[in-house]
C-alpha cells in the first residue's frame, strides 16, 4: 500500500533533474559560453524538457545578467520548446527582470530568501 506522496524534495521535478547553475558576476563575454553549456545540458533531453536556472550566487545583477538569462530563454526554447525556469532570483535581478519586460516571459519560480 503506498501513503499518496512520492519521495523527493517539493517544487523540484525529479524527471527533469537539468539544472544550469550561474554563480559570481556574470558579463557579455560569458553569455557564449553559458549558452553553449545550455545547449549541451538540453542535447540528450527529451523535447520540451525543463531546466531549472539557479541565479541566487550571481554578484552584481545587471544588464549583462538580464541578456544572459534572456538568451539562455531563447536557447531553450529553440530546443525544441524547452522550458527555463529561474530560482533563487535576488531582488535586484527581479526588479530588472520587470522593468525590462521579461518578468513574464521567462519563469520565475523561487526568489531568493532576504
Amino acid at each position: 500500500m503506498s501513503s499518496g506522496r512520492s519521495g523527493g524534495l517539493p517544487g523540484v521535478d525529479a524527471v527533469t533533474p537539468n539544472a544550469l547553475v550561474l554563480t559570481g558576476r556574470i558579463t557579455r563575454a560569458d553569455v557564449p559560453g553559458l549558452c553553449a553549456r545550455l545547449e549541451a545540458l538540453l542535447s540528450g533531453a527529451p523535447e520540451a524538457a525543463v531546466v531549472d536556472c539557479d541565479v541566487g550566487g550571481v554578484v552584481r545583477p545587471d544588464l549583462a545578467l538580464v541578456e544572459a538569462v534572456a538568451r539562455l530563454g531563447l536557447v531553450a526554447r529553440r530546443a525544441g520548446g524547452a522550458e527555463l525556469r529561474l530560482r533563487n532570483v535576488p531582488a535586484e535581478l527581479g526588479t530588472l527582470l520587470d522593468l525590462m519586460g521579461l518578468a513574464q516571459v521567462l519563469g520565475v519560480v523561487q526568489a531568493a530568501p532576504e
